[in-house]
């Protein structure tokens, strides 16, 4: 009766831990990590006026931002033009290189309206890829200079559309169906 296995004592010590464990944690002492910060206390808010916790407050703004001229560049060189077909319509993906690095804001502008809406003339739907350009830059690799742009354009304006061409500021890139 006097020899214990090793198997025993290992199940001993871990069941002497749970219990431990248990007791310790049930208890409010300083031991309990759970009692470690203590208990959450309730305070009031200073409401000013009436307010809604959920919507930021901004001192002589109101909510709706203000449209900002977009005040890009047509990016120097188109060196792609691809038309991938979706359910619904088909994404337009251009691919530049700009003249300087760290162009920023891309977008493909349409060259007809300035609303922003694709404008089909003649069966040609017209875009300049355009891109910011910061003040001082490097002009650094060419690898460093790619940028990509992609615009989805519906099945109503496709029907309309013979001819894709985008431009840049030194050329322009055109795609027919």
């Amino acid at each position: 009766m006097g020899q214990q296995t090793e198997g025993q004592t290992m199940r001993k010590t871990l069941a002497l831990t749970l219990i431990a464990t248990l007791v310790v944690g049930g208890c409010g002492t300083r031991l309990n990590p759970f009692n470690w910060f203590g208990r959450a206390q309730s305070a009031p808010v200073t409401a000013s006026g009436e307010t809604n916790p959920l919507i930021p407050e901004r001192a002589g703004q109101s909510m709706m931002r203000r449209n900002a001229p977009y005040t890009g560049q047509p990016v120097d060189t188109i060196t792609g033009l691809t038309i991938e077909r979706l359910p619904g319509g088909a994404i337009i993906r251009v691919e530049g290189v700009s003249a300087i690095q760290g162009a920023y804001k891309v977008r493909l502008i349409p060259d007809v309206e300035a609303s922003g809406k694709d404008v089909v003339t003649d069966g040609v739907l017209s875009y300049t890829l355009m891109a910011q350009l910061p003040e001082r830059a490097a002009v650094g690799t060419e690898a460093s200079r790619r940028i990509t742009a992609a615009r989805f354009v519906n099945d109503q304006t496709l029907a309309q559309v013979r001819t894709v061409r985008v431009s840049g500021a030194r050329n322009s890139m055109t795609t027919r169906r």
